[in-house]
């Protein structure tokens, strides 16, 4: 490789991750100055979780027309993988760390990832509107599948009493799959909506993705990382590293290519979600932790995403 293309190739993974971290940092400054405040962050993270991200998912996947030809093999590897790296997470942990509850937090903030925003704010860098018809699907099982698993490991290391039952009453009242569930099935119909109610939603849509990044920028607290670095930093390690490599690797093997693949990698090299420190500290559990790896996660995801695009751009994979 000559080092124009190199340097074409350096220039495409930091396109796709430097838009990301110019609005995170807009976001720290933007709470520094108070221009936004607490009650604005969580105005707004309300907003998007209920309205615009749902709007976005819909509106994207409606327009996917959908038949029994349609291709959900990359979801089903997806959640097999994830729950394969989860199992691997339980045994190494449970050799690392010590402490029965920080256990959970570790394996939680490792295979969890921020797709709803960070992944695919990665993913529409890289591929443009078009990536919707495969991210927003991918989004949606797994996305399901997390939570599911969360609440296994975090009764399991923290003794908790929260049921699968509830867990499952939960996601059926998630907006995130009220969004994708109905549009699966308006797009199987063969519906479309009215150009009015199309743009209104689109609107909404476009909203999505600066307005949960400042919101994730503004929430960053660096102060929250002066405990438990060290086993924030196992976590850290694993899914920034750990996790994508296996699933990445795996889809390799089973001959995914290019957007395929790409989607694999960027929403598993997403950082910690926002979801596991809340879910963490509802259980009373070490929340201080679960901070330290959305934080660190965050910031360096933007580093470790950045080279993993460019080795496999560089072997001409995505």
């Amino acid at each position: 490789m000559t080092l124009d293309n190199f340097l074409d190739v350096l220039g495409f993974s930091f396109s796709i991750t430097m838009p990301i971290f110019l609005i995170l940092v807009l976001g720290i400054f933007l709470y520094q100055i108070q221009l936004i405040n607490d009650n604005f962050i969580d105005v707004a993270s309300k907003l998007v979780f209920n309205v615009t991200l749902p709007a976005l998912l819909f509106i994207s996947i409606s327009k996917t027309k959908l038949s029994s030809d349609t291709d959900f093999s990359l979801v089903i590897y997806a959640m097999l993988a994830v729950v394969a790296t989860y199992i691997l997470l339980e045994v190494i942990t449970s050799k690392m760390i010590p402490d029965k509850g920080d256990r959970g937090v570790v394996i939680q903030g490792a295979f969890r990832s921020n797709m709803g925003i960070i992944g695919l704010a990665y993913c529409v860098n890289a591929y443009g509107d078009s990536v919707f018809s495969v991210a927003s699907i991918y989004l949606g099982g797994v996305t399901v599948l997390y939570n599911i698993l969360s609440v296994i490991c975090l009764n399991r290391s923290m003794d908790a009493r929260k049921s699968i039952a509830n867990t499952l009453k939960g996601i059926a009242k998630n907006p995130l799959i009220l969004a994708i569930v109905a549009a699966l099935i308006f797009s199987a119909t063969g519906l479309t909506l009215p150009a009015t109610l199309h743009k209104a939603g689109d609107y909404f849509a476009q909203m999505t993705l600066p307005l949960a990044l400042l919101c994730a920028g503004a929430s960053l607290s660096f102060k929250a990382m002066q405990k438990d670095i060290t086993i924030a930093m196992i976590s850290s390690v694993g899914k920034l590293i750990f996790i994508p490599v296996i699933i990445t690797f795996g889809g390799y093997l089973l001959g995914y290519r290019d957007m395929e693949l790409g989607v694999l990698f960027l929403m598993s090299s997403a950082p910690s979600a926002s979801a596991s420190y809340i879910m963490v500290r509802a259980m009373g559990g070490n929340a201080t932790l679960a901070a330290n790896i959305i934080v660190i996660t965050t910031i360096a995801s933007l580093l470790s995403t950045s080279i993993g695009v460019t080795v496999l751009r560089t072997l001409n994979l995505m």
